[in-house]
């Protein structure tokens, strides 16, 4: 069954069964059709979002176990709702409380689990978890030979750690092991076991076993084999086949070795009913291949089309200029991309790259072909970071036309460097990518094809998401996952092509505006895009700030802190989660917000990679930077914040609108509309954890059935969430009276005239003779005052929406209102309250 909507719920964190059970009447009332659960299995005990999974078969014990899980779903059931969850089938946690991973490090390559894990078994298995290198940890007495409390096998104990302990160096002689304190003789036992302990800094390089991007505590898993498949899905295709999940998420599809046959094999096990989505991230352009048989993605490219209509183009540029004024220094994006690219592969993905150019070398050795290693080296290492996309998907057959063709522009693309790799290098590794090689070589050829493929993503997603964009802070609404690393060109054209394709090509894929992974909350984002109205009145104000704090500012040996750049991503930062009922006088709420604030800014500063990192923290760097974030929000900083505060009013309204807009298109656009937990009222959310705080659902609950038409007309309403609360409970459950239309209905953009007619958007959708007229506003900055309520609707006195022959001829209810009417060729605005309008056909 294909969802009309889903409601995204973080369980953990106080979040269980049972409450979630509570929350189901809402949500039927709401007008969701199916609940969207985060990983719902055994996770590690200290997981706040269940991705680190231990144990795929057994339903986590601390949110209520399989008891509580079909309590939820029989309350689901009564009330009509379905259930899908989020399967994690590309990694497991690398932990001690995985007993497949203990058994592997027991047992080492004997283990039964040794080939679920993808592990390089050509070397002992490292562990890199130590704070220190071994040497070092066992010289301070760190560590040392203690039995396990939960096995009374003797093990390496360090802290509460206990590394078991290979049958073999022990049994027998237990009381002679369990009585070592010689310093070499743990050493040498330490020898002896069939992994190794290491320094977690020494992860990068020296790693053997596949991870998730560079998280060592999360180990990749094999679902390519398919008894791996079969012990990793077990309870997931239990819950499916009887009825009690109707829907999956397949995260970080591309991590997998083959991803269109895990998919086929999934399809196959659940059948043609489930509902079933991918965690994929397209580029612009980017679709997903024809044979995945999937009912599209979890909706990234939906946010980036977004900007498309909320964006204004036409001073972006002006935007560009003030902030590189204040860096002092042009952008050149595609170079900053580069360098963010360079770092990943040559420190973050070192060991991944070079076992990767091993295999290359190895299979170059075995051809007889003559390659050095450093002309491969510099021909892998660019190949890697031209790529534009996440991966390719190349089987054991080789690449699809598709990707041979993209691998072909990419590789003349890097042949343009200035610099460029030696022709016959990049030739020998697209033969490597594309199987052009003997058979007797395709075993090799096909392993370093599903490394390469498994490589390029974590290098787009590392660096893009989570370098990139917190280094360049131009526009922070754009920094977001699935948007283009390189700034263009924004127009309503573009976004009315993306709809176009996206009804054709995946109709049924999630359309989703905020998730437990974006940078910021919808409407955090929403206001963000409102700087690019008014670029010359940020500017001016960001000045203002800067001077009234500058007593603040530290000097320190490599560096002012903050930096003018600095400044610029605090303050627009600032402005994007800044509450829109919070006054400069509530000492309460503004040390709730500065709590959450330090924490965005640490992890901001780290994730740039600049002056500080995860690796190699600049205390005195930090600490300035979050001395200066404290007083920024210092009840006793009252100059400033009554300053802010007046300042940020016109952005605040202006992003009120702009959510509006965002939530009445994500809700009537091709796709299936998901809400992400609180997001129906308003949501400011920072980057995680941030994202992931339980929203109020008493209040969101009480206030539902209140709503009325009225909440347009009370600022209010539209302060506290009310008013997208209202068009979010109306709009859904209108699409589950008009299923088929929202489903299979053509997207139809329709023309503005007039003199605001590059303030609206306006689209139809129409399916046999169901019909509806969608019109929003956009870019209204300047008049935003006059559109928080129905008293100031001369604004678009004057401007029309064309309505064609085969729309004009029906009568309307505007679904947000309750009134009837029949537009005609020329639908007017002047009449209708802050230039929303959604019309359902009678």
């Amino acid at each position: 069954m294909i969802p009309t909507a889903t409601y995204r719920l973080q369980f953990r964190n106080g979040m269980t069964f049972d409450r979630a059970a509570a929350l189901v009447p809402y949500l039927k009332n709401l007008g969701i059709s199916h609940l969207y659960a985060s990983p719902i299995f055994t996770a590690t005990k200290a997981s706040t979002h269940g991705y680190d999974v231990t144990d795929a078969n057994e339903i986590e014990p601390s949110i209520g176990g399989r008891e509580g899980f079909e309590r939820l779903v029989a309350e689901l059931k009564a009330q009509g709702l379905g259930l899908i969850i989020d399967i994690v089938p590309n990694h497991m946690a690398s932990s001690l409380e995985n007993a497949w991973w203990r058994d592997v490090l027991e047992y080492g390559k004997e283990s039964r689990y040794a080939r679920h894990f993808d592990i390089d078994w050509s070397r002992r298995l490292t562990l890199p978890f130590l704070g220190d290198t071994f040497d070092a940890v066992l010289e301070n007495g760190e560590i040392a030979i203690k039995p396990d409390p939960a096995t009374g096998k003797p093990a390496f104990a360090y802290y509460d750690n206990y590394y078991p302990l290979a049958p073999a160096t022990w049994q027998g002689r237990e009381a002679e092991i369990l009585a070592l304190t010689d310093k070499a003789a743990i050493a040498d036992l330490h020898e002896h076991q069939p992994w190794k302990l290491m320094s977690w800094r020494d992860a990068a390089r020296s790693l053997s076993y596949r991870r998730f991007f560079e998280v060592t505590g999360l180990v990749g898993m094999r679902v390519e084999d398919k008894t791996v498949f079969d012990d990793t899905h077990r309870l997931i295709l239990e819950l499916v086949r009887t009825g009690a999940v109707d829907g999956l998420r397949i995260d970080h599809i591309d991590g997998l070795a083959d991803p269109k046959a895990y998919l086929a094999r999934l399809r196959q096990e659940v059948g043609p009913a489930c509902y079933i989505t991918v965690e994929k991230i397209l580029a612009k352009g980017e679709q997903l291949p024809d044979d995945w048989p999937v009912s599209g993605t979890t909706g990234y490219e939906f946010i980036a089309s977004l900007a498309e209509v909320l964006v204004d183009d036409e001073q972006i540029d002006n935007l560009r200029q003030a902030y590189e004024t204040v860096k002092g220094a042009p952008v050149d994006m595609r170079a900053e991309l580069r360098a963010a690219k360079l770092l990943m592969v040559d420190r973050n993905f070192e060991g991944e790259f070079t076992r990767l150019l091993a295999l290359a070398l190895s299979i170059a050795s075995e051809l007889q072909i003559a390659q050095e290693e450093s002309i491969v080296r510099q021909a892998l290492r660019e190949l890697l970071i031209a790529f534009p996309v996440y991966r390719t998907y190349g089987t054991a057959e080789g690449l699809p036309p598709t990707d041979i063709c993209l691998l072909h522009r990419i590789v003349e693309r890097v042949k343009t460097l200035e610099n460029p790799p030696q022709p016959e290098a990049l030739t020998f590794l697209s033969r490597l990518l594309t199987g052009d090689v003997p058979a007797s070589s395709q075993e090799e050829a096909t392993q370093f094809r599903v490394r390469f493929q498994q490589l390029t993503g974590p290098l787009m997603a590392k660096s893009v998401e989570d370098t990139l964009f917190f280094r360049q802070n131009m526009g922070l609404a754009l920094n977001e996952v699935g948007a283009e690393p390189v700034t263009h060109h924004f127009s309503i054209e573009r976004f009315h092509h993306e709809m176009k394709t996206r009804q054709a090509r995946q109709p049924d894929a999630l359309s989703g505006t905020s998730t437990h992974d974006t940078k910021r909350g919808e409407d955090a984002r929403a206001r963000l895009y409102t700087l690019t109205e008014a670029p010359e009145q940020w500017s001016e104000c960001l000045a203002r700030w800067r001077q009234m704090n500058q007593t603040h500012v530290k000097f320190l040996n490599d560096g002012t802190a903050p930096k003018s750049a600095d400044t610029w991503m605090l303050y627009q930062a600032l402005t994007g989660v800044w509450p829109p009922t919070l006054q400069p006088q509530d000492e309460t709420g503004l040390n709730a917000l500065k709590t959450r604030f330090e924490a965005f800014v640490e992890k901001a500063l780290r994730e740039a990679k600049l002056r500080t990192d995860w690796v190699d923290s600049n205390e005195a760097y930090e600490t300035a930077m979050l001395d200066y974030a404290r007083y920024l929000l210092a009840p006793d900083n009252q100059t400033f914040l009554q300053d802010f505060y007046r300042s940020l009013q016109p952005f605040i309204r202006a992003g009120l609108v702009n959510s509006l807009t965002q939530t009445v298109i994500k809700l009537t656009a091709p796709g299936v509309p998901d809400i992400y937990q609180g997001s129906e009222a308003l949501n400011f959310s920072l980057v995680d954890p941030d994202n992931r705080r339980e929203p109020d659902f008493a209040t969101l609950a009480q206030q539902l059935d209140q709503l009325t038409p009225g909440v347009f007309s009370r600022e209010e309403s539209w302060l506290n969430g009310q008013v997208n609360q209202y068009v979010t409970a109306a709009l859904l459950r209108l699409r589950q009276q008009n299923h088929e239309l929202f489903r299979f209905g053509d997207y139809i953009p329709l023309r503005a005239v007039g003199q605001r007619a590059d303030k609206v958007i306006a689209y139809a959708r129409v399916n046999h003779d169901d019909a509806l007229i969608v019109v929003a506003p956009r870019l209204v900055f300047a008049e935003c005052d006059g559109l928080l309520s129905q008293s100031h609707s001369g604004f678009w006195a004057g401007t029309d929406i064309i309505i064609p022959g085969q729309l004009n001829q029906h009568h309307y209810r505007n679904v947000l209102t309750q009134e009837r009417l029949m537009p005609g060729e020329r639908l007017s605005l002047a009449s209708h309250q802050g230039g929303v309008l959604v019309l359902m056909s009678d």
